[in-house]
């Protein structure tokens, strides 16, 4: 437990910031802190509940929410199948950890180096827990203030980029090994170019993940023939 929440301590950071952009989006539309409470409870998918905001005050309907779900999150699919054989032998715990696997969860989860004396599933339990923990703590609260405090919203929703910066920034750091986070840089980009801001989500997670195949094989060879 105690190396999960320290692994955990820059999520706590970003999660209490941007559940706080969050909440106080859903208050500036009129939903107080118990819709906070529940949504970020049983969605916890910080940039879809920022979506869910417009969905909820635009009256949009249970085809359309569900049809932006799948767009918005769509790349969770990569990173479940990523994760099967990390999830494997974890009991009655996966079906938690399967639901709470965000994008800085997931993140953690493959760059961990965790201790032979530490169970792996317990960590990655207790990961996706204070994670979750955190992003409710940051959306109640910032509902409530919302609620009480006169606020400028202008800006607010970038505290989800800054997120993902810093989180690319620290792994960047933390290894000497850049070619997948090259791969992913370029594959986003080329897909911006090509798709657009609007579809370039989906070509660039299948991009990310054939270009990450190949890396893998090609090193798994040179190994091999070493």
């Amino acid at each position: 437990m105690k190396m999960a929440f320290v692994s955990t301590i820059p999520i706590f950071a970003g999660y209490i910031m941007l559940g706080i952009g969050f909440g106080i989006l859903l208050s500036e539309k009129g939903y107080g802190p118990v819709w906070a409470l529940f949504m970020s409870i049983f969605m916890f998918a910080g940039s879809m509940q920022y979506v869910g905001v417009d969905l909820l005050a635009s009256g949009a309907s249970l085809i359309s929410s569900a049809v932006m779900t799948v767009l918005v999150n769509a790349r969770h699919l990569f990173y479940g199948i990523s994760m099967i054989d990390k999830y494997r032998g974890a009991g009655a715990k996966k079906f938690y950890m399967i639901f709470g696997l965000t994008d800085e969860t997931y993140s953690l989860l493959c760059e961990a180096k965790v201790p032979d004396d530490v169970d792996r599933h317990t960590y990655s339990f207790f990961v996706t827990l204070f994670d979750h923990f955190y992003w409710i703590t940051g959306c109640v609260l910032g509902a409530v203030i919302g609620t009480v405090v006169p606020f400028e919203f202008k800006g607010v929703e970038f505290v989800l980029t800054a997120l993902f910066v810093s989180i690319f920034t620290e792994q960047w750091l933390s290894t000497n090994d850049h070619v997948p986070a090259l791969i992913g840089a370029v594959s986003t980009a080329v897909c911006l170019v090509i798709f657009g801001s609007e579809n370039f989500l989906i070509p660039s997670m299948l991009a990310i993940i054939a270009s990450l195949s190949v890396l893998k094989f090609i090193r798994k060879d040179k190994k091999n023939d070493n």
